[in-house]
């Protein structure tokens, strides 16, 4: 007897109409519209641990000073591409309170969410200088970064850093810098969705190497400040948020209001330039985009321009309002997501009570964090397998293999099943153990 809880039929189906034979191939959007589709035929609520939605209530003073904002009569204007100043000034003092590095106002630029600065970082960079158009990807990683490059037409390559850690990533690096095509190299940390937490030796690694080969550190910092382990939410007091901007003057630092302060939907990201890179001029980038030839320059009034004519005004004025609170200390900025990590850490004890393993277990020598994401994988299945066969019991993922991982397994995000899910999910995993068990 088989005691899936959705009728196969229902998700067979529906993988054939959205044109999925192997689920290796399918996109986070891709399940996220099976799934949709299944939960609508079978009126089961899924679990859903595929795509990364804030799952807390967003910001009260950012939403207070966007409506003041837009009372005031910012939506008739235009923003200005820079960014509003009074969001430039906290995004600097926040940088500075919170990861211990200066940043002048300047190069504090409003995006679209991460995503959009993590496009415009690579239009440009891959653009600097002739000859280096690649982008290294340390991964595992978030997926669409990879189709951001195929978009641009640009090449990348990556390594699993699993097995690089310590001063193992030292000599992983140089192997691909030393080739001399790389343009820039691109992480999370913590990581999505390993959700391992670069040391400040590694990210020196990183730093002395990027100066030495004159490659820019793209540093995704979308789980801002969220390694549970230590608390780093207290501004201008140690520990910090762990940087590369300690280590090169080569560096982007990339901060999402996503997933902190679960701003999710107005889309509004925190580009952070170095000040010596936002100046700096490239031959290159003049001869392609015109303009000045600075970085800061052409990332600003030439690629933002012409992607969105700059980022919502009201954004900004909420995003100010927010920083600014967590820089006079008036919020705390984990005190609104810790809940993510007691979710991580139930969800991963069930999990394992039913078989399942974790598949990035250690971070270094302590056991991975709980926090955003994890990994699991169950014994005799590939990831691609997994991630279908666990459709049947009313729960989604996505396999590692989207995210650059060379380990079979899945990606599991928290941010959708709240703690009062914790009993459904034993009973769904109860099921599957139940026909999976020898």
């Amino acid at each position: 007897m088989q005691n899936n809880l959705i009728d196969k039929k229902i998700v067979d189906q529906k993988l054939e109409t959205c044109g999925i034979s192997d689920m290796e191939d399918a996109t986070i959007r891709d399940i996220v519209k099976v799934v949709n589709m299944v939960e609508a035929e079978s009126g089961e609520k899924f679990i859903r641990m595929e795509m990364g939605v804030p799952g807390l209530a967003p910001s009260k003073i950012g939403i207070d000073a966007e409506i003041e904002a837009l009372r005031a009569g910012c939506a008739q204007f235009y923003p200005m591409l820079e960014g509003h100043k009074e969001f430039k000034e906290e995004g600097s003092k926040f940088v500075k309170n919170f990861v211990d590095i200066d940043i002048k106002p300047e190069g504090i630029i409003p995006t679209v969410g991460s995503m959009q600065a993590c496009f415009a970082a690579f239009m440009a960079v891959t653009e600097c200088k002739k000859g280096k158009d690649t982008v290294l990807f340390i991964d595992p990683g978030f997926p669409v970064q990879k189709t951001q490059m195929q978009v641009i037409g640009k090449p990348f390559e990556s390594f699993d850093v699993y097995n690089y850690r310590g001063e193992k990533l030292r000599e992983k690096l140089e192997e691909h810098l030393s080739k001399g095509n790389i343009a820039a190299i691109l992480y999370s940390n913590p990581n999505n969705p390993a959700w391992i937490c670069f040391t400040d030796n590694e990210l020196k690694i990183i730093g002395e190497l990027a100066t030495k080969y004159d490659v820019i550190v793209l540093e995704d910092l979308a789980y801002f400040a969220m390694d549970f382990r230590r608390d780093l939410s207290v501004p201008g007091k140690a520990p910090f948020q762990p940087s590369v901007g300690k280590y090169t003057d080569n560096y982007i630092v990339m901060i999402s209001g996503s997933k902190l302060f679960s701003y999710a939907g107005q889309r509004l990201g925190i580009m952070c330039i170095s000040d010596a890179l936002y100046n700096r001029k490239y031959d290159n980038l003049h001869n392609r985009f015109g303009g000045m030839g600075t970085l800061g320059y052409t990332i600003v009034n030439r690629i933002i321009y012409t992607l969105s004519s700059g980022t919502t005004h009201s954004c900004q004025y909420a995003m100010a309002a927010i920083l600014k609170a967590a820089n006079e200390g008036r919020i705390n900025i984990l005190d609104g997501v810790r809940e993510y990590a007691e979710r991580a850490h139930a969800m991963k004890e069930l999990f394992t009570k039913y078989g399942f393993k974790i598949v990035y277990d250690r971070d270094l020598e302590e056991p991975i964090a709980d926090g955003f994401y994890f990994t699991i994988i169950y014994p005799g299945f590939s990831g691609g397998d997994l991630t279908k066969e666990i459709l049947y019991y009313g729960i989604s993922a996505i396999p590692l293999r989207d995210t650059g991982s060379k380990k079979q397994g899945l990606r599991a995000c928290v941010s959708q099943t709240g703690l009062n899910w914790m009993p459904e999910l034993e009973e769904r995993l109860k099921r599957f153990a139940a026909d999976h068990t020898k």
